[in-house]
């Protein structure tokens, strides 16, 4: 067997900081090297086996992410958009890669890991989830077949904490049906609807979010047109698919050279 990849996990306490952890945990090939949280979380110092629920496995977090990026290959990070490029910063500083799930990045933020991906290996992707990534392509391919005679709507569910909308993933589902089209997503995105809105335009997208409960994460793309419609449908009900992908994700990415990489990429569907 080859050696493991040693992984640092940032956000180790959040709720998909504790599954990448349990995954890891559960993984033969890859090794939690260093975990770390933010200054004033009251869990450092904590083993972070403990934080998971697997029992202790003599890592604690830590709330210096330089020292905890050092000791690691490669980085996951689903945090928050400001830290998460505040950490590929320091991967690029110690010559470490990065698999990065954090969803809410602004333009500025995306163009700024475009350009530490010229320094180090990132594989940044909104979804992680094998099926998701199989729907993006699922998708394209939909979108590529059916023609201009179809209506598209998005319609997007997760739990009620989550603080973005609408979710990256129906903003990357979106995105992939306006490259199809040809047209410029923020021209054609529809938010909203509320009132005496009119006939809806042949040339928009609509974007529909539901925040509730404790949803995972639910996405659905609508191809509909007279007589007929077309529904492209993942549901998530468990974080674990994510972190499993995001697993998957850094042993495909050990060892490549530096550059910016989907989860397409990784599965061979692009």
């Amino acid at each position: 067997m080859s050696e493991r990849v040693k992984v640092a996990v940032a956000g180790a306490c959040g709720r998909m900081g504790k599954e990448i952890i349990k995954a890891i945990f559960e993984d033969p090939e890859v090794e939690l090297a260093s975990a770390f949280e933010r200054k004033d979380h009251p869990q450092i110092g904590t083993d972070a086996g403990q934080v998971a629920g697997v029992g202790e496995l003599g890592v604690k977090i830590i709330d210096d992410a330089s020292s905890a990026i050092a000791q690691a290959e490669i980085l996951i990070d689903f945090t928050y958009p400001a830290p998460t490029i505040e950490h590929l910063e320091i991967c690029t500083e110690k010559g470490k890669g990065a698999v990065v799930g954090t969803t809410g990045l602004s333009e500025v933020q995306k163009e700024r890991l475009k350009s530490l991906a010229e320094k180090i290996p990132i594989l940044y992707s909104p979804n992680m989830s094998v099926g998701v990534n199989l729907l993006f392509a699922l998708v394209r391919k939909a979108c590529e077949v059916l023609g201009r005679d179809y209506d598209l709507e998005i319609i997007e569910a997760h739990h009620r904490l989550k603080k973005d909308a609408p979710s990256g993933t129906a903003l990357r589902l979106a995105e992939i049906l306006a490259e199809v089209r040809g047209w410029e997503l923020n021209k054609v995105a529809c938010y909203k609807r509320e009132g005496a809105i009119g006939e809806r335009p042949k040339e928009q997208i609509g974007i529909q979010t539901i925040r509730a409960g404790d949803i995972v994460g639910e996405h659905t793309v609508l191809f509909a047109t007279t007589g007929e419609r077309i529904e492209l449908t993942h549901k998530a009900s468990s974080r674990q698919t994510f972190a499993r992908g995001a697993l998957r994700a850094v042993k495909w990415l050990k060892g490549k050279p530096k550059g910016l990489y989907s989860m397409q990429e990784c599965l061979g569907i692009r």
